[in-house]
């Protein structure tokens, strides 16, 4: 199995998101669970979780800068500049 791509997650919208986050956290904890009830039978499953994880996230933040950075560049060009007085 390898390991999902990060332009699947960046296809998503800001919801799915959300809940890929929720889902992928979850599993992870019953990942650590049945490790430690020793019952994990694909340890490499850790890993693969780890990294959707971090992609969602990566994308998640990078929404996040765009949309601060729009804003403020929306604020900017709508506030006049003004002239210092000499």
């Amino acid at each position: 199995m390898s390991f999902p791509k990060i332009d699947e997650v960046r296809s998503l919208r800001d919801e799915e998101i959300a809940e890929q986050i929720l889902a992928t956290k979850k599993e992870l904890f019953e990942l650590r669970l049945l490790q430690a009830t020793r019952r994990m039978e694909k340890p490499h499953l850790f890993k693969h979780k780890r990294h959707r994880l971090g992609q969602l996230l990566t994308v998640e933040r990078e929404r996040q800068i765009a949309a601060a950075r729009q804003h403020s560049e929306a604020a900017a060009s709508s506030t006049p500049a003004t002239d210092a007085e000499e």
